[in-house]
Order: C-alpha cells, then structure tokens, then sequence
C-alpha cells in the first residue's frame, strides 16, 4: 500500500477524526496517545470506537495506542470491541520485545493487525533492525521531537542533531522490505520548509511522511509522487533494460547499470501505488 501522508486526527474529537477520513491523506491516524490528556483517555477511546464503527474512508485508518505497559490494553479493549482499524501504531517502540508484547495483545482478541512502529528514544533507535524484523511490523516512523528531548538535544533548523537517527531508521526499514516514514513538520503554516523537508526525506530513502495538519497531505503527496518527467525516464530505462543483454547501457546520454534500473523500478512502482500507471 502507498503511505505517502500520515495525518494524525485527536481520538478525543469525533468531528476532526471524520474530516481527515474524508480528505486525502493516504492514512489517518486516530490518536490515543499525546493528543489526548490523561483525564480525557476513557472519552477518547469511547470516541475512536464510535467513529471506526461508523466512518467510510478510502484512507488507510490506523489508531495509535498508548504503550505497552502504560495503557495500551485499554486502548484495544475498546477499539476491538465491535470494530477494528487497519492497522496499530505503536508509540516508543525501543525494542523487538515491545512488538512482541503488542502481538500477544492483539492476539487476544484473535486479531492479525499490521503495526506501524514509532521509533522516537534511544534505545529505539539503536533497535531499529531488530524492531523492523519482527512479523508484525509493517512500517517504522521516526519521531524526531521525542527522540530529541530523550537524548538532551536541541532541535534545530536543518535537524543535524537527529540526522544520525533518521538515517539509522530509513536503512533499518529498507533493510526489512518496509516502509519508512519520516518525522512530523511542527510548523503546519510553513508549507514552503515542509516541502524542503518533505524532499529532503525523500532523498534519504523514506517512503512518506507524518503530517499533523490537513493542510500539509497535499505538499507531502506531491513530494512522495513521481513527476511525469520521473516517470516518462523510468519506463524508457526499463525499457531498454528489457531490450538489451547488456550489463551497462546508455538512455538520453546517460550510462545506466543496475543501481539505476533498480532506481527505475522503484519510481515506477511509487507511479503505481499513487494511481499514476
């Protein structure tokens, strides 16, 4: 599935979780975790239940839970009840054990739901393979903010203090064949620097990217879709790979071998998951 956008909507409003399943963000994420105070946690969980037993979404819908071992068997217990999402997002995942743990869970109520693992503390980060190696995981996400404020960092512009992490998480992921989606832009009015970071991300090998406004979806689709340029050089690659016996070939000048028509494949297929081909 494509994971361009995700569009993170508070459990604890009905009305904000039903307009972001309407929108275009490839997933929408009701949020049981920081979006919701602690006295608000049982309102919210009545909330989520309410709208995945009702909404029609062409949205992928994810429910982010609280940790394991903080409140997480309440979260399922209600949003099990009845109803089910598409997937779970797991919040400060720091180790193989964590999935693990939610995979019993989960197997409680006799459910095989995909995880979309948050990667956002130390020990997260160095676990990032063993995390993304379990059968559950399905994604990882790095959170930049948390993983910040973890480590005693201060969070700056080009994000030169994380680089390390994001990089670490996006090579984790590839290395498990899933998909790797990158860190929130917190300045949801700066469209502009969300598509510098959005393209940035992009570069580093993610596959999409969380959004906390529904004014971010449309610049962080945009930037995770082939251009028609993109494409139209793709196919000729492949093309002429499939034409051509030999290991290394020239297209519009340029020498192509491998790593190039592995690149070509890669934006064709991206082409395909957002409805392009």
């Amino acid at each position: 599935m494509v994971r361009r956008s995700v569009l993170f909507a508070p459990g604890d409003n009905a009305e904000l979780m039903r307009k972001a399943a309407g929108g275009d963000a490839d997933v929408v994420v009701f949020d049981l975790e920081d979006a919701v105070a602690p006295a608000d946690k049982e309102r919210a969980r009545e909330s989520v239940q309410s709208v995945l037993a009702t909404v029609s979404s062409d949205s992928h819908i994810c429910v982010r839970i609280n940790p394991v071992g903080v409140s997480a068997t309440a979260d399922l217990s209600a949003i099990l009840t009845d109803t089910s999402p598409d997937s779970v997002m797991l919040p400060k995942a720091g180790s193989a054990d964590d999935i693990s743990a939610l995979e019993r869970l989960l197997g409680e109520y006799s459910v095989d739901l995909p995880v979309l693992a948050l990667v956002e503390s130390a020990a997260g980060v160095l676990n990032a393979a063993e995390i993304a190696a379990t059968d559950p995981t399905d994604a990882l996400l790095f959170g930049a903010e948390d993983l910040a404020a973890d480590i005693g960092a201060s969070r700056t512009s080009d994000g030169r203090e994380v680089l390390y992490a994001r990089q670490r998480v996006v090579v984790a992921a590839s290395a498990a064949g899933i998909d790797a989606i990158d860190t929130i832009y917190p300045d949801y009015g700066d469209l502009d620097g969300l598509r510098e970071a959005t393209e940035c991300a992009a570069q580093l090998g993610y596959d999409g990217k969380m959004a906390i406004h529904p004014d971010q979806v449309a610049v962080i689709n945009d930037a995770f879709t082939p251009s028609d340029e993109a494409i139209a050089w793709a196919e000729r690659v492949v093309t002429a790979d499939n034409e051509t016996d030999a290991g290394v070939f020239e297209v519009d000048g340029e020498m192509i071998d491998a790593p190039l028509i592995a690149q070509a494949e890669r934006v064709l297929e991206r082409a395909r998951e957002a409805g392009q081909r």
